[in-house]
């Protein structure tokens, strides 16, 4: 790569977008066909919001170089991106046509497949990935993972054993093995995984390692151990991912100051009616997962799982992303014509999840808990559930907790228990002034009275009550959150009192919480 083009992928890390965009338009100056150039330029249009300038400058970019994966990636997640996958499927088919004998076309098509949840699609590309590279530790991973998501849970530790087979020092196979908790660890799986640390080639690497030894020590009863390994994998994830910590407390603060009892009473009867979306809101690793899992076993609700489309929206009617604030002064501006249209963009965004004609279908991002007041505008007629579980519980088994590197969430205790008081927070002030509009699940009254709890929610969605949703761990639907595997055996408390065998290292995040914690299950004033 040119001197220029690598100084302006340096800058785009730091996003540094003007250095960056000025590097490589010097270097289009002098070479005005360089595909790499033109990829990096469509990434800052992209980042700036010219998505159709970003487009034809990668559609050229792969005119000029047919092989180049990295364009035919980024196209193809941008064409995602703007809701049209049939065109990012079709762009990888005709690669495959053009290229018969190359892997990456069928890797690619794999993912966006993957990430479009047509899972059974996927399973075949993968099937076909390991055996054309049957010696390549990533298609084996890969295919585990869309294994571990249909529920087909042997057969994927057989693919994360291959993988680790392959490369021993795989830190995305380790903690995928030692998440699938139903499945125990071999002899010296422990050994193996502490041996890896010091040959791990990134930070990410290392930090899926760490995260994979306080997995796999906790359940010996090792948990001072466990509590280094998570910590070490939180701190490498705060420099690969940076956390703000003032973003929610500065939400909700502003949440409170535009969003009152007026303000909704004047905006009453706006936005789009459509009944059809269940929200399912929360804390990571409150419940969720396991809520629309009973929900999607009922024959009138479809289980669409963590759709980003809400935050989309979001960060397009604002200047930032998803943690800005400045879809509130867009949406306070706005007039019943508008409320609705969003609505409905935001109907027809989801629809492309949709599997089944059933007439309702939940939304299970549990970040969604910033948009309630969106949600309410846009969609009124839409239910919001908050699934609220006990602080210690949810934040620590957030704090053992790999999340993807495109999602920026706290990784110390003490912004853990913030985020949790700033979402409690928030949902108290939005009951207040919209009464009734949200309803709480408590995680624990789920756990030891489940008929009784699914009742109340019933009623809540205005829904009849149907015994398959008491089966729901029968429901053999694709689950993609780390909670896969809990939500295929019955409901039962085991996990309710794990973080105490973490309590001695858990003060931080005790005094964070405050009050929140010494009132659950109420909200304090």
């Amino acid at each position: 790569m040119h001197p220029d083009l690598a100084a302006a992928m340096q800058a785009l890390k730091v996003n540094d977008l003007a250095k960056a965009e000025t590097l490589v338009q010097a270097r289009l100056a002098r070479q005005p066909e360089n595909a790499e150039a033109l990829r990096l330029l469509a990434h800052i249009a992209a980042s700036t919001g010219f998505v159709a300038d970003a487009e034809q400058l990668l559609r050229k970019a792969i005119a000029i170089a047919p092989a180049f994966v990295e364009a035919h990636a980024d196209l193809a997640s941008l064409l995602c991106r703007l809701e049209r996958p049939a065109e990012a499927v079709a762009l990888l088919d005709l690669a495959m046509t053009k290229q018969p004998g190359a892997i990456w076309p069928l890797s690619l098509k794999a993912a966006v497949l993957d990430a479009e949840r047509r899972t059974e699609e996927a399973l075949a590309l993968h099937e076909a990935l390991v055996g054309r590279a049957p010696h390549a530790a990533i298609p084996w991973l890969n295919y585990g993972h869309a294994l571990q998501a249909v529920g087909r849970v042997a057969e994927a530790v057989t693919a994360y054993r291959t993988s680790l087979r392959i490369d021993p020092g795989n830190g995305f196979a380790w903690r995928a093995l030692t998440d699938l908790r139903t499945v125990g660890l071999a002899p010296g799986d422990i050994e193996l995984m502490e041996r890896a640390l010091p040959q791990a080639g990134d930070g990410l690497q290392l930090a899926q390692l760490h995260f994979a030894l306080g997995r796999a020590l906790g359940p010996q009863g090792d948990f001072a151990r466990s509590f280094r390994h998570y910590e070490k994998g939180n701190q490498i994830r705060q420099r690969l991912v940076p956390y703000d910590p003032g973003a929610t407390g500065d939400l909700a603060g502003r949440v409170e100051a535009r969003f009152s009892t007026e303000f909704f009473g004047e905006r009453a009867g706006r936005g789009c009616d459509a009944p059809d979306p269940i929200f399912i809101v929360g804390m990571p690793r409150s419940g969720s997962t396991l809520v629309e899992q009973i929900l999607a076993s009922h024959p009138m609700i479809e289980g669409c799982g963590e759709l980003f489309e809400l935050q989309n929206l979001a960060a397009q009617l604002g200047e930032g992303g998803v943690s800005q604030t400045g879809w509130l002064q867009a949406v306070a501006e706005m007039d019943a014509g508008e409320l609705q249209v969003l609505g409905q963009r935001y109907l027809a965004s989801a629809r492309r999840y949709r599997k089944t004609d059933r007439p309702f279908f939940t939304d299970k991002m549990p970040a969604n808990w910033r948009y309630v007041g969106l949600i309410h505008l846009i969609l009124p007629g839409a239910k919001i559930i908050d699934v609220r579980r006990h602080p210690l519980a949810c934040c620590f088994s957030a704090f053992t907790t790999y999340f993807n590197r495109e999602t920026s969430f706290p990784t110390s205790l003490e912004d853990l228990g913030r985020y949790y008081r700033d979402y409690v927070r928030m949902i108290a002030h939005l009951d207040s002034v919209l009464p009734g509009r949200i309803h709480q699940v408590g995680y624990e009254r789920l756990v030891t009275d489940l008929e009784r709890e699914l009742r109340r929610l019933l009623d809540y969605l205005g829904l009849p009550f149907d015994p398959a949703c008491l089966r729901f761990h029968e429901n053999a639907r694709a689950v993609y959150t780390p909670s896969a595997q809990q939500v295929r055996r019955p409901v039962n408390g085991e996990g309710l009192e794990f973080w105490r065998n973490y309590e001695p290292w858990l003060t931080p995040l005790k005094d964070a919480l405050g009050s929140v914690l010494e009132f659950y299950p109420s909200t304090p004033a």
